[in-house]
């Protein structure tokens, strides 16, 4: 009796782990976005499906300029953003990233090709084919040195000389940070690093955080080009990171911190600032464009921080995509024409043999008989 009940009792803990397992994951907080922590309300799900990130830096201040996109079934939120030296918060301009995408974007260019491919006439119908930081001094183990509500966001800037502060304090404030993350903000409070931690939430009470939010800029001093990325190690899924970089020369990401090789998709100079671009960048000077890519397919390997460096030389990229299409002269195929020539010349020639040949006949047939000389006797 007493092993019956032992064996109930152990499937019973099993089973109650196993439950208990599936309810923390759902309930897990989501992480994201390539430089910052996304920590949704307790018991919701957040994630951010995607982010674009617009840097300015003159060599002595950066600007960073995010646009995140989000899913999920939180009313709220707190989003953490590691900083080198005390930022700055504003909203930014949901044009810029309209302006940037429109410069970088890939130019169009036609290529012509002679002979016939499947689709063009004869064989069906005709198409088209596409390719392809210093030190501050010391202070408490956090202090809030800025409050202020942005729009949908309330925005604190703090300082923490402890991840365990910081955990406390965003507890006050509603929200829990998981364990994991305070381990991966450890390195940023041993450097003296500050943080913008910011709630999210709806216009209108109710709703739930969807789509793309309003872009947030923060300035901050520093005399090298860093993109905080520590904290996307916690992420599950693979993560992209598009990024603008606005600077006096191309710049260059100095290692993959263990994701993908970097791809350039633009490099190229901005002569007239103008617009939002100008309104960041300022319009009396031209800056220089560099539009990255890198793909992590496993976020568990980034070994730190993005750092950007002057590239070898400021030589111009912009990608290229072909429209191929079928040479006509006048509306009509040239192969057809070429074909069509060749044949009318090749007839032209053996008609004209043809007509030489009857005419030599000819020729010989009305010629008078050759002329016999007389016949002389002895």
């Amino acid at each position: 009796m007493r092993n019956g009940q032992r064996h109930w009792r152990r499937a019973l803990l099993v089973a109650l782990a196993l439950v208990a397992l599936q309810l923390g994951s759902l309930v897990a907080p989501a992480y994201a976005c390539g430089c910052g922590a996304m920590v949704p309300q307790s018991g919701r799900q957040l994630s951010v499906r995607q982010e674009t990130s617009a840097v300015r830096w003159d060599g002595h201040s950066e600007q960073i300029v995010m646009r995140l996109t989000v899913d999920g079934d939180a009313p709220k939120a707190a989003w953490i953003m590691p900083v080198p030296t005390r930022a700055t918060v504003k909203l930014g301009d949901r044009a810029l990233f309209g302006q940037l995408e429109e410069l970088s974007a890939p130019v169009r260019r036609t290529r012509s090709y002679f002979w016939p491919r499947e689709g063009d006439w004869p064989f069906g119908k005709d198409r088209r084919v596409g390719d392809g930081a210093p030190a501050p001094s010391a202070k408490p183990p956090v202090e809030v040195i800025g409050r202020e509500r942005l729009g949908p966001f309330d925005v604190a800037r703090l300082t923490a000389s402890d991840p365990a502060a910081l955990r406390d304090w965003l507890a006050r404030n509603g929200f829990q940070l998981p364990p994991a993350l305070a381990t991966e903000l450890r390195p940023y409070v041993e450097q003296k690093w500050e943080y913008v931690a910011i709630r999210l939430a709806p216009d209108q009470a109710g709703r739930t955080l969807r789509g793309s939010l309003d872009p947030l800029s923060l300035t901050f001093a520093s005399d090298r080009l860093v993109y905080p990325m520590r904290l996307s190690r916690l992420a599950k899924n693979p993560q992209t990171l598009d990024l603008y970089v606005l600077a006096a020369h191309r710049m260059e990401p100095s290692s993959t911190i263990g994701g993908a090789a970097p791809t350039t998709l633009y490099a190229g100079e901005v002569a007239h600032p103008s617009g939002a671009i100008g309104d960041l960048v300022g319009r009396t000077e031209p800056v220089y464009l560099t539009a990255l890519t890198q793909s992590f397919p496993q976020p568990a390997r980034i070994t730190g921080d993005h750092e950007l460096r002057r590239a070898a030389d400021d030589s111009g990229f912009q990608r290229v995509r072909y429209a191929d299409e079928l040479m006509t002269v006048g509306g009509a195929p040239a192969w057809l024409l070429t074909i069509g020539g060749a044949l009318v010349v090749l007839l032209a020639g053996v008609l004209g043999g043809l007509l030489a040949v009857r005419g030599r006949r000819r020729r010989r047939a009305a010629a008078p008989p050759w002329p016999q000389p007389p016949l002389t006797r002895p």
